[in-house]
């Protein structure tokens, strides 16, 4: 188990959840690529596009982790409405300590099949 990644990819859910877009951006790489079903974009501009207009909180549940790729399965609550919960997992790439790529997917399930992590990549 890599604990650099992980901590990595738990600072990240932590700065999104606070709105701390500068450490958000900390933990990029310049030319991080963040997207999901709908399309992507890259670039710490369009890291700070996006995580300005999230509107959630994230609770990291089971994390998976793999040669620097880490997928977590993701608890969301959006803050205007915090009744309307729904469950996501993404998937992250990490290179040195900065995530390089992150990607949404609509469940833990999809994450798991597009990144090849399985099972047996489950952190205890």
């Amino acid at each position: 188990m890599s604990t650099s990644e992980i901590a990595t990819v738990l600072a990240f859910h932590d700065a999104l959840s606070n709105a701390d877009v500068d450490t958000l951006v900390s933990l990029a790489s310049d030319d991080i690529e963040i997207g999901d079903a709908n399309g992507a974009s890259q670039g710490h501009a369009a890291l700070r596009d996006w995580a300005q207009t999230t509107d959630a909180t994230v609770e990291v549940g089971e994390i998976y982790y793999r040669d620097g790729v880490v997928v977590v399965a993701e608890r969301i609550t959006k803050k205007s409405v915090p009744s309307d919960v729904s469950t996501a997992a993404s998937a992250f790439r990490v290179v040195h300590d900065h995530i390089t790529s992150a990607f949404r997917h609509d469940s833990l399930a999809a994450a798991l099949a597009a990144t090849g992590l399985t099972d047996e990549d489950l952190q205890a």
